[in-house]
């Protein structure tokens, strides 16, 4: 009996690491998530957005949205998407990345 108890927890043991070393070997789940590129994803109206609507820019962190809602709060709406690059933080690379998505309604 007790070599039927070995045999079992070996058979375990081996199936264990099977498994867990399969689970590696595989890709991540969330795998496509980043391989959609801005131009994909929705527009973002920059004259009506929240903090929370222009993070979803690529590139756009909490600080650079505050400073696009403080500018556009100062000085209106933009009147055309280019405008966006007047704002302290916006960059030919943020800007590029996304001008496909940025639209003034």
């Amino acid at each position: 009996m007790n070599g039927v108890r070995v045999s079992i927890v070996a058979l375990l043991v081996a199936l264990g690491s099977l498994v867990s070393w399969s689970a590696s070997a595989a890709p991540p789940s969330h795998a496509g998530a980043g391989t959609t590129s801005a131009s994909d994803a929705a527009p973002v109206n920059i004259n009506s957005a929240d903090v929370k609507e222009l993070m979803k820019l690529e590139g756009v962190n909490r600080r650079v949205a505050e400073k696009i809602v403080e500018y556009r709060d100062t000085h209106g709406p933009f009147k055309k998407p280019e405008e966006l690059r007047k704002v302290e933080g916006v960059g030919n690379g943020l800007w590029e990345r996304n001008r496909t998505r940025i639209v003034t309604k």
